[in-house]
């Protein structure tokens, strides 16, 4: 109930008994109480903040590996990253011939899940930002 009082009874032998707080406050005053000194740094800007966030500029690599089959690496970019089979066949060779290969450019949280995922296919992927 808004406004309302908790009375707590006084010892034995007086009449009068103590209000305190509602226990809503309380709770907000010991949540206070147990951040001492945090405060909001105003010198972020939220809206460049959220620009860089969703900027392409962070891309995909695929590094070669001596583990995986030819045949598989396709079919993971087939299946990740949705390529046809001519563009998953040529980043598959410039992997084996260069050492590597961008095969996505997107925002960093894209990024970072094709990261996750494509090393959920055992492959060995980074990412960086341009």
């Amino acid at each position: 109930m808004p406004g309302a009082k908790i009375l707590i009874p006084t010892p034995r032998g007086t009449d009068d008994a103590v209000a305190i707080p509602p226990l809503r406050d309380r709770r907000t005053q010991v949540v206070l109480a147990a951040q001492p000194g945090t405060e909001t740094s105003p010198d972020i800007d939220v809206d460049e903040r959220l620009k860089e966030a969703f900027e392409r500029g962070w891309t995909v690599i695929v590094w070669n590996d001596p583990v995986n089959l030819m045949e598989y690496v396709v079919y993971v970019f087939k299946t990740v990253l949705k390529m046809n089979e001519q563009d998953a066949t040529r980043h598959m060779w410039e992997v084996h011939h260069k050492g590597k290969s961008v095969v996505a450019q997107e925002t960093r949280e894209k990024s970072e899940l094709l990261v996750h995922r494509l090393r959920g296919f055992g492959l060995n992927t980074t990412m960086e930002q341009q």
